[in-house]
């Protein structure tokens, strides 16, 4: 066989030791993670978009504070805006202005934390799994460069191939970090919109249970109703 034609990640892999092989597991686990919290996450998000539209949408047609508690509890699943209204009109009836402050705070809080759950992960495969793949590259140009030390074989044509087989693993950290690091930006910029979104709402459902003002009367939140059709 032509030795060139049998050199390649097979190759490479066959001639790995023990630090290698694990070096190339703990890049697969990392794109495995990443990869399952992209997809996760996705499904997510979007199920938390269609939800928080339709509580939204029946939250604008609510004419009263009554009809409003209804069809708050009447969701059937909770997106993080029918939650901050659930605990928002729970604490309205037990306390003050303060007591109702603290409680939406909390419930925001508690929102925040859940959107960006797995994000740190992210951040670290996308971070990390280049310097990972560097390692590999450099533990196995190491040991390329040794066994041809030991051979007496220094040509160019026996150095290029291992070398070459070695910075596979320098490609394999970039492929994994890549789709972190883009699904990691991404949601933090989706959570940005919606948070945003959602301080915005806390701020007019505030006002709304504080002043007795008709959901549908309120100034304050007609700029966050839904664009009406064609508009």
């Amino acid at each position: 066989m032509d030795p060139v034609h049998g050199l390649g990640f097979a190759h490479f892999l066959a001639q790995s030791d023990t630090v290698g092989r694990v070096i190339l597991g703990i890049l697969v686990l990392m794109s495995v993670a990443s990869w399952y919290l992209i997809a996760a996450k996705s499904i997510m998000v979007a199920l938390e978009y269609r939800r928080s539209r339709r509580f939204l949408d029946a939250f604008w047609s609510a004419p009263t504070l009554a009809t409003l508690q209804a069809r708050s509890d009447d969701a059937m699943a909770a997106d993080i805006f029918t939650h901050l209204t659930r605990s928002a009109l729970a604490a309205h009836r037990q306390g003050d202005g303060e007591f109702l402050t603290r409680a939406m705070r909390r419930v925001i809080d508690e929102d925040t934390a859940r959107l960006e759950s797995g994000l740190t992960v992210l951040a670290s495969v996308g971070s990390t799994a280049p310097f990972v793949g560097l390692f590999g590259t450099v533990w196995g140009v190491y040991h390329a460069l040794v066994a041809i030390g030991l051979s007496g074989q220094g040509t160019l044509g026996k150095v290029a191939g291992p070398v070459g087989e070695a910075l596979i693993m320098t490609a394999l950290g970039l492929a994994v970090a890549i789709p972190a690091v883009i699904g990691y930006n991404g949601f933090v910029r989706a959570n940005r919109l919606v948070l945003a979104k959602l301080d915005a709402f806390a701020h007019d459902l505030y006002a709304v249970l504080t002043t007795g003002a008709s959901v549908q009367g309120a100034g304050a939140v007609v700029a966050l109703r839904p664009a009406a059709k064609g508009s």
